[in-house]
């Protein structure tokens, strides 16, 4: 996806603009084509604006034209066939790419209840999940009424589109559609902050094996270059960060039973907002740790 600039999108002509933004709304050029109609726009929050607008006032039948026009999750037949770069990424990013036999049959079962119930794909902005999530919120909105998940899908669509918009547009403001989640680790031993424990950060799931995020090593200020979890949203789930903190002592001289009484330390805990700022410390001794939801 190659970025444009707002700036850039204000001054091309109609065709460059409606082709650049087509596909925010999946197989929807006709947003894009209303959107050109009010340009210049000051900022992205004002364009997103204004394509949300179009969808809100569109007939029911083209409102419903733009819920069918998306994929099932995790459908092996229409991967096959292709689908479109955005919704590739997106689902390959959350690993509906890669599931086990277990995940192909849960996700097979409750795309056909719903499919079967309500007569259109159940749509969920996959960025802000995690594949437990993701199953735990279509067991949530299938006892919903028709008119109820339409309105549901519709605004599950807007997030999509927002991300789409984010990843695609430069602007100088932004759209509120990124979380952080982050952590740092002080040696309460010593009273100073913890530098060079190595952290991983784990996915966890009931169904399939954990998915490693991320592994990376605290700085000298106990904390990590750059957050576990950034510039995207935090999707909702289980978690679990392991730190190595009996190296740690060991590489410092400090006196500590053999084999150490805490070597590795898992902490797990769940995500609950994605656009949010989780913040998972560790407060450390060779004898003890503890820790506390931070922001």
């Amino acid at each position: 996806m190659q970025q444009r600039s707002l700036s850039d999108l204000n001054a091309c002509n109609k065709d460059d603009f409606v082709a650049a933004l087509a596909n925010i709304f999946e197989y929807s050029p006709w947003i894009a084509e209303q959107a050109v109609l009010a340009r210049p726009y000051a900022g992205i929050h004002q364009l997103f604006d204004a394509m949300r607008a179009a969808v809100d006032r569109a007939p029911a039948e083209l409102r419903l034209a733009l819920i069918k026009a998306h994929p099932d999750l995790a459908n092996k037949t229409q991967r096959a066939a292709g689908l479109t770069a955005e919704s590739n990424a997106e689902q390959n990013s959350v690993g509906l790419d890669r599931l086990s036999d277990a995940e192909y049959d849960a996700f097979e079962r409750v795309n056909n209840a719903y499919r079967s119930k309500f007569g259109f794909p159940y749509i969920v902005c996959v960025r802000r999940h995690t594949k437990e999530s993701i199953l735990r919120d279509f067991e949530r909105r299938l006892p919903n009424d028709t008119t109820t998940e339409t309105r549901v899908s519709i605004a599950e669509i807007c997030r999509i589109a927002a991300l789409r918009l984010d990843q695609l547009v430069t602007s100088e403001d932004r759209l509120q559609v990124a979380g952080r989640l982050s952590t740092h680790v002080l040696d309460t031993h010593s009273g100073r902050p913890a530098a060079g424990i190595s952290v991983e950060l784990t996915e966890l799931s009931d169904l399939g094996a954990p998915r490693l995020v991320t592994r990376t090593v605290t700085n000298s200020d106990g904390r990590t270059d750059a957050p576990l979890i950034g510039g995207r949203p935090v999707p909702i789930g289980r978690y679990e960060l392991m730190f190595s903190v009996g190296e740690y002592f060991t590489a410092r001289g400090v006196p500590t039973s053999d084999p150490p009484f805490l070597d590795r330390i898992p902490l797990r805990f769940s995500v609950s907002d994605p656009e949010g700022h989780l913040h998972v410390p560790l407060l450390v001794t060779p004898w003890s740790y503890a820790t506390y939801r931070g922001s």
